[in-house]
């Protein structure tokens, strides 16, 4: 039997969305191809469970070249006849990053003049974004626009319809997030939205329609095929819940196999394709009609290269692509086809970033599943990669074809994605495409590497990297009211200088370690929960970035929750930002250069009148508007909301919890820090292209307990996981919009104390500890009745003379008032503060 009469049986007999469709009642309804076109599957993603699987795709499913060529072509053939012969060839064509950069391509052919360029998810050095968006629902969102050709995207009055192209048009989030974020800097009249099919709910349509009349342009859409999806109450949590299932089953059967004598794996052999020097491997850069015509003209040439190195008597072949690189395997498929003609059955696929339960039962989309560690060094780190029905499917070959920059030794590796491929056919060929980069190549800028401990820092290496430069040979303490005196009279910024670290008595010391001790759990829970509602909303592999100081030890505490719970190494790194002075540029370059910069959560202890979130959003505002790492090269994307332990202000929408109560770490300076300094920004120590500084107090080594903050919260972490995961249901739920009511708290204070400056209020826990150990205090108001979270605060402040004020109707547990008065004068000989100012 045929391999086209095998899949047509299939479809008469047993549609491959049943399995899902009777477990959880989800519905699939639409015109008569529609049940030929999509099946379903499971997933495990928080947004989505369920995953509709194309036929005629390629990504998951094993299809004819020709057939996978023909759906996308064909959709573009018809966007031609939309658009006329002459707006056809000025068309851009866009499509989408991972799904359909193939899909998107066989569109632009159908266009026949029309250039191409795809999203991406890997950030390519040297190549300037020409934009960004998000993808709501998948399970990695950012996708980056790299085009040789800046004026690609270009708009205006006479700007070309841009037509995109996507796999699935399921509720039209992500194509609309993209208009809009074209639509800002490169308006068009016209858009051309084109995908497989649309399962878009009546409201969905609307919402269309509705955004097309508010950007003023001409949208019109084309889809082979249209239908709806029916999601019963609860699918997602009962998906999840199937998933789980199932998962937990197939392990145990796993564990029950008895191992038998595993059959010699297939030789892998490599081929040399002689790709065309100037035609580039996709669209991940532009693809102009000159490229397509040197690509026609070199395939059949590199098919026969393909079919001469395959054993003469291989029948049934895969071309497995990878992952973005869609379209070249795909051409080279549907050369094969054509060169080994009929008595050879073609089939065709690529591997995926996107993890799907696999069930093997005819009813079910996804029937096996292979995994093997990323082989092209991805920007978002390691992590396991799919390729989906291949295992069992009789294929007598497998090429697979990659790009060069995917030609690594994790490809061949032992658990790799070669050797995967070996243990279930009998021949495997490799061939690669050479990896196009733009030229000429811009030559970023030299940015110095992040600092780590033990050089730098009392923490592991691999617990954070400070973005800083080393200033501990420089001499920058001051006496407490001398910086004081010249912060208030303006003479010096507070980042100008130190303060002389404080150096805590034996009681202040056991004081610290009963703290630790009494709220090690509250802090473990705090930390969990806010390392899972990032996970969860801006997962799955995010890079931390913590405002030296205070938000390092908590960066610190979420990498390592985020791999006790969950097996995950995320990036760590420390930032400084200045209050009056904006955020270090040089790292946000940095960053922008080593990671996506939608990747990046910043992440702060606590807030208190919320002044940081506010010189963080500002800065980041700053920082996209000057064109981000490459001047005039387009925003970078860095997202300025704050995830922190504690919100007692109300300032920030991702945080472990909203109450004021003592953090350890806010109880010390340096010695809870890593041994770090706070950050310094001045002038004569700084330049342009360098970090901030900070010092590295290593003298202070036999006082550090940074090590014991981090473990005394760590070794709670199983103990909270329960709590963890129910707060953090109930806050993924839940309205979380900043309430701002510490700044309002603030303002009123200030007023009502006569201080008449809200910077010399400083409200919460943590920042009144701060006005103790740092500056000149005036007076302390605590909230009656707040009990042991303060204790540290009254010995602090009776050891410097500080009056502590009982008070009703405050916010937070307590907050320091640094003394409105600018001389030296503003305390006595014995550095004590004069009452009575």
């Amino acid at each position: 039997m045929s391999g086209r009469a095998r899949r047509e049986e299939a479809v008469d007999v047993v549609w491959s969305g049943d399995w899902v469709a009777e477990r959880l009642g989800v519905a699939l309804e639409g015109d008569g191809e529609l049940h030929e076109l999509l099946g379903l599957a499971l997933r495990r993603n928080p947004k989505r469970a369920h995953l509709l699987v194309s036929n005629v795709l390629g990504k998951h499913v094993p299809q004819k070249p020709s057939v996978v060529y023909g759906a996308g072509y064909g959709l573009g053939e018809r966007v031609r006849a939309l658009l006329g012969a002459e707006e056809a060839r000025r068309a851009v064509v866009l499509g989408y990053a991972e799904t359909a950069t193939g899909l998107g391509h066989a569109v632009a052919d159908g266009l026949r003049d029309a250039p191409y360029l795809h999203s991406t998810r890997r950030p390519v050095a040297g190549v300037a974004q020409a934009g960004g968006f998000e993808e709501a629902h998948s399970h990695a969102t950012s996708h980056l626009l790299l085009p040789e050709d800046p004026e690609l995207l270009a708009g205006g009055a006479e700007a070309s319809t841009l037509v995109l192209v996507d796999d699935e048009f399921s509720t039209g989030n992500t194509v609309l997030n993209t208009i809009r974020a074209l639509h800002e800097t490169h308006p068009r009249e016209r858009y051309v939205i084109v995908a497989l099919v649309d399962m878009r709910s009546a409201g969905d349509r609307d919402r269309l329609t509705a955004f097309a009349a508010e950007i003023g342009a001409r949208v019109d859409l084309v889809t082979r095929s249209s239908g709806t999806v029916t999601l019963p109450e609860g699918v997602l949590e009962r998906g999840q819940a199937l998933v789980a299932d199932q998962e937990a089953e197939q392990a145990g059967r796993a564990d029950e196999a008895v191992a038998g004598v595993a059959p010699a794996p297939a030789p892998v052999t490599r081929v040399a394709l002689d790709w065309p020097a100037e035609v580039p491997d996709g669209g991940r850069h532009g693809f102009t009609p000159a490229h397509r015509a040197a690509l026609e003209a070199a395939l059949p040439g590199m098919a026969e290269r393909i079919a001469g190195a395959l054993d003469s008597d291989v029948r049934r072949v895969l071309v497995l692509g990878f992952e973005e690189l869609m379209y070249a395997p795909l051409r080279l498929g549907t050369a094969l086809e054509a060169a080994m003609g009929s008595g050879a059955e073609i089939r065709y696929s690529t591997t995926t970033r996107s993890p799907v339960l696999a069930v093997d039962d005819p009813g079910y989309a996804i029937r096996t599943r292979l995994v093997f560690p990323a082989h092209d060094d991805p920007a978002d780190g390691p992590g396991d990669r799919y390729a989906y029905n291949v295992a069992g499917a009789g294929f007598d070959a497998v090429v697979a074809v990659v790009d060069s920059t995917a030609d690594t030794p994790e490809l061949h590796a032992p658990d790799g994605l070669l050797a995967r491929l070996a243990a279930h056919t009998g021949q495997v060929l490799l061939a690669v495409v050479p990896s196009y980069t733009p030229t000429p190549v811009q030559e970023p800028a030299v940015l110095p590497e992040p600092l780590r401990g033990p050089d730098f820092s009392s923490y592991a290496p691999e617990d954070v990297g400070w973005l800083l430069q080393d200033l501990s040979d420089t001499e920058l303490e001051a006496p407490t009211e001398e910086r004081e005196e010249a912060i208030q009279s303006g003479g010096a910024h507070y980042a100008e200088s130190l303060p002389v670290e404080y150096q805590p008595s034996a009681e202040y010391q056991a004081l610290f370690a009963a703290a630790l001790d009494a709220s090690a759990a509250r802090i473990a829970r705090a930390v969990g929960t806010v390392t899972e509602t990032v996970l969860a909303e801006r997962g799955p592999r995010p890079v931390l970035v913590s405002l030296a100081r205070a938000g390092t030890p908590v960066g610190v505490l979420m990498r390592h929750w985020a791999r006790h719970r969950h097996g995950l190494d995320l990036p760590h790194y420390a930032i400084s930002i200045v209050r009056g002075r904006g955020i270090d540029a040089t790292a946000l370059r940095w960053l922008a250069a080593h990671h996506d910069p939608a990747d990046v959560v910043f992440v702060d202890g606590w807030t208190g009148k919320g002044a940081i979130t506010r010189e963080l959003a500002s800065a980041i505002e700053e920082f996209e508007a000057s064109g981000g790492p490459g001047g005039s090269a387009g925003p970078a994307g860095f997202d300025p909301e704050i995830a922190v332990l504690a919100d007692p202000g109300g300032c920030v929408r991702t945080y472990g919890t909203r109450e004021d109560f003592l953090i350890p770490s806010a109880c010390l300076n340096s010695t809870v820090s890593g041994l770090i300094s706070r950050t310094v920004l001045r002038a004569d120590l700084v330049g342009p292209d360098d970090f901030h500084g900070a010092k590295f107090y290593r003298e202070l080594a036999e006082a550090d307990v940074s090590g014991d903050f981090l473990a005394a919260v760590t070794a709670r972490f199983d103990e909270v996981a329960d709590q963890v995961d129910a707060e953090t249901k109930e806050l993924l739920a839940a309205d979380r919009a900043p309430t701002w009511e510490g700044w309002a708290a603030v303002e009123r204070i200030s007023e009502e104390y006569g201080i008449h400056d809200v910077n010399l209020v400083k409200p919460g826990v943590g920042e009144t500890t701060r006005v103790l150990l740092r500056r000149v205090p005036w007076k302390i108001l605590a909230k009656r009745g707040a009990g042991m979270d303060l204790t540290h605060i009254r010995l602090l402040a009776e050891q410097r003379g500080v009056p502590v004020e009982e008070v009703d109707d405050l916010p937070y547990s307590c907050v320091g008032l640094i003394h409105p008065r600018f001389t030296r004068g503003a305390t006595g000989a014995n550095g004590k503060a004069v009452q009575g100012a």
